[in-house]
């Protein structure tokens, strides 16, 4: 095995990369420079609403661009969130087992979260 740089131990117990730290960290990008402009949007449209009624935000909701924005950032935040909540876990926390049911329940809250966060977008987008 030329260029290989793992000890003997490593190479018997098969350690080495996984392969997926690119991947994740190129996702980890990609989603925040989405949520630049979304976050932009967002504050500066809240900010034009300071004094808006119930009816009145619920309008703005129902428009059909605004209803995907909102969809897109929800969805766009919370995919992040477990994604640097993953790295973070990773790594703060040696026990494996730990680590892992803590991913696994970052994972969890962040999808039921975003779930919680587009059902309310759209049933008052539609009327619901």
């Amino acid at each position: 095995m030329m260029n290989d740089l793992r000890t003997p131990l490593a190479r018997v117990k098969g350690l080495g990369s996984a392969k997926e730290g690119v991947s994740h960290w190129w996702s980890q990008r990609l989603s925040s420079l989405l949520l630049m402009p979304l976050v932009l949007w967002f504050g500066f449209s809240v900010a034009s609403l300071p004094h808006a009624s119930h009816e009145q935000l619920t309008a703005w909701i129902s428009m059909p661009a605004v209803t995907v924005a909102l969809v897109l950032l929800i969805l766009t935040v919370f995919f992040h969130a477990q994604q640097g909540l993953q790295v973070v876990i990773e790594d703060y926390i040696s026990v494996h087992w730990q680590r892992t049911t803590l991913i696994v329940l970052v994972s969890f809250l962040c999808l039921l979260l975003a779930v919680i966060g587009v059902i309310a977008v759209l049933r008052i987008a539609l009327g619901g």
